[in-house]
C-alpha cells in the first residue's frame, strides 16, 4: 500500500511536469546530431567529436535501471535535464541486491547469474533509459558492473566475473550500445588488489572497445579515497581519469586529488566521481559519527568548486536517497529517509545548475589552476583559496569557501582595464565590485564569511 501511494504521488508530478516534448531547452547539449566525445587535443577536458567542449556534471543514479521503471526513469531524467546534468551515472548489474532482485519489470540482468548469457528482457529496459538520456541530451556513464561482482576474495560469495567471460560481457555491451551516449565507466566502487582482478578489468574494457569500435570514452570508478590514475593511468583504454574523494570529513579539500591527476604523463582528463554526497551521514564509516550529522548542500558544493578549480574537467554531485532511488517501503541504506523524487529537488542540484552556468560563461575549458598567484589567504582547512586564470590572461577566478579574504598578485592579467564581481554559488547571483583602485596586489573581502559563505572573486578584461 505505501509503495502504490508513492507511486500515484510520483505520477501525479510527472503529468503536473508535462512531457518530454516540453523539457526546455535551455541548455546547448540537447538536440545534438551528433553526440561522441573525445578528449581534447591538451588533454585537459572532453569535448564533442566537433570540436564543441562538453562539461561533466554528472548525477550518480546508481540504482536507476535496476529499481525504477520507465514512467518513474522518465520524470528523473527530465529533471536532471532541466537542471543542466550532462551525465547519468549507473550500473547495470547493481550493488543492491542485483544478481537476487529482479528490476521493476520482474528481470534479472544474467541468465543463471552467468555475464556470457544477458537477459534480453532486463537490457531492453535498459535501452528505454538509454535512448530516453538520448532526446534529453543526457551521456549515460554506464558501469557495466558493481565492484562486488568482479573481487577475489575467498569470502567474497558474489563474484560472476572471470577474465575470459569479462570479455564476452564488455563485448556485448560494446556492441548493444555503439552509437548511443554512453561514457563506459568501469571499476565499480572498488580497486584491483591482485593481478587476476586487474586482469579481468583489462579484460572487460578491451571487450568494450573491441564491441563498440572505440565509439565511446573509457573511465573507472575506484574505491574512496582513490583515483584510478593509481592503477590504470598507462593503460591504452583509459581515456580519462576519475576520483572518488568519498565521504570522510567536512571542509576536506577533494582539489589535492586533482591536482595529483593535473601533474601526470600523459596529460588525461580527470574529475571526482564520487565526492562527498547531500544528505549522506558524514563519515559513516566510521564508529561514534551521529546518524543525524550529514553532509548538506554547502558541503556539496565546496567539493564541486574545489575539485574544478584545481583542474578537473567536470564533477559529479550525488545525494544519498537518489544514487539509491530510496522510498517508503526500500531497505534503508546509510541512512536515507527522504524518498528519491523529493530529494530531485534538494538544493545541492540547484547549486550544480549554478555550476555549470558559471563555468561555461568563463570558458571553464580555457582555465588552469593558479595557485601561484595566491599571495595571501588560508591556504589549508576548511576556508583553503583555490585560484585559477586563462592562459591569455584574459579572466582570474578566485574561490573562497567560507568568505575569508585573501591577496592576489593581478599582473598576469593582460590588461589594467578590469571589471571585478562576486558570484554567489548558491543563488548564481552577481554583484559587481566598485572600485578604480588597479594595483599588481589586491586584496578582496567577500560580501559575507563564515560556514556556508563561499564567494568566488572573477575579474575579467574588460571589452
Amino acid at each position: 500500500m505505501i509503495r502504490l501511494l508513492a507511486t500515484l504521488i510520483l505520477l501525479f508530478a510527472i503529468c503536473n511536469s508535462g512531457n518530454s516534448q516540453i523539457v526546455k531547452n535551455i541548455w546547448n547539449n540537447q538536440g545534438r546530431k551528433n553526440i561522441q566525445l573525445r578528449v581534447s587535443q591538451n588533454g585537459r577536458y572532453i569535448e564533442y567529436i566537433d570540436g564543441t567542449p562538453f562539461f561533466w556534471l554528472g548525477d550518480t543514479a546508481w540504482e536507476l535501471f535496476h529499481r525504477l521503471n520507465r514512467e518513474e526513469a522518465d520524470f528523473y531524467l527530465e529533471d536532471r535535464a532541466k537542471k543542466g546534468f550532462t551525465v547519468i551515472q549507473a550500473v547495470a548489474i547493481a550493488e543492491l541486491e542485483g544478481e537476487t532482485r529482479p528490476n521493476a519489470y520482474g528481470d534479472f540482468p544474467l541468465i543463471d547469474k552467468d555475464p556470457s548469457k544477458s537477459n534480453e528482457a532486463y537490457f531492453r529496459h535498459i535501452d528505454y533509459i538509454v535512448n530516453k538520456a538520448e532526446m534529453l541530451g543526457l551521456q549515460i556513464g554506464l558501469l557495466p558492473t558493481w565492484g562486488i561482482y568482479w573481487k577475489t576474495n575467498p569470502e567474497n560469495k558474489r563474484r560472476i566475473f572471470t577474465p575470459e567471460n569479462a570479455r564476452k560481457y564488455g563485448e556485448f555491451l560494446g556492441k548493444r550500445y555503439k552509437n548511443k551516449p554512453i561514457i563506459w565507466i568501469l571499476g565499480g566502487d572498488q580497486n584491483p588488489d591482485n593481478e587476476v582482478e586487474k586482469a579481468i578489468i583489462e579484460s572487460m574494457a578491451l571487450g568494450l572497445r573491441a564491441g563498440d569500435e572505440g565509439f565511446h570514452l573509457i573511465t573507472y570508478h575506484p574505491r574512496g579515497p582513490g583515483r584510478s590514475s593509481d592503477f590504470f593511468h598507462n593503460s591504452p583504454w583509459l581515456d580519462l581519469n576519475m576520483y572518488q574523494s568519498s565521504h570522510a570529513a567536512k571542509g576536506f579539500d577533494n582539489g589535492i586529488f586533482a591536482e595529483l591527476d593535473y601533474k601526470l604523463k600523459p596529460v588525461k582528463p580527470t574529475l571526482d566521481g564520487e565526492p562527498r554526497y547531500e544528505n549522506i551521514m558524514t563519515g559513516f564509516y566510521y564508529q561514534g559519527n551521529h546518524p543525524a550529522v550529514k553532509f548538506t548542500d554547502y558541503d556539496a558544493r565546496t567539493a564541486a568548486y574545489w575539485s574544478i578549480f584545481a583542474g578537473a574537467c567536470g564533477h559529479t554531485y550525488g545525494n544519498n536517497n537518489i544514487w539509491q532511488m530510496w522510498r517508503e517501503g526500500e531497505r534503508n541504506v546509510i541512512g536515507a529517509n527522504i524518498p528519491w523524487y523529493e530529494a530531485i529537488n534538494h538544493p545541492g542540484s540547484f547549486n550544480m545548475m549554478h555550476l555549470r552556468k558559471f563555468f561555461e560563461s568563463h570558458s571553464w575549458y580555457k582555465l588552469r589552476p593558479a595557485q601561484e598567484l595566491l599571495i595571501d589567504g588560508p591556504t589549508n582547512g576548511p576556508g583553503k583559496i583555490r585560484a585559477a586564470i586563462t592562459d591569455d590572461g584574459s579572466c582570474l577566478i578566485a574561490y573562497s569557501p567560507m568568505g575569508e579574504p585573501f591577496t592576489l598578485n593581478l599582473d598576469p592579467l593582460s590588461s589594467n582595464r578590469i571589471t571585478e564581481e562576486w558570484f554567489d554559488p548558491r543563488y548564481g547571483t552577481y554583484f559587481t565590485i566598485h572600485s578604480a583602485d588597479v594595483k599588481s596586489i589586491k586584496t578582496y573581502t567577500p560580501p559575507s564569511t563564515g560556514n556556508g559563505n563561499d564567494w568566488i572573486l572573477v575579474v575579467k578584461i574588460r571589452k
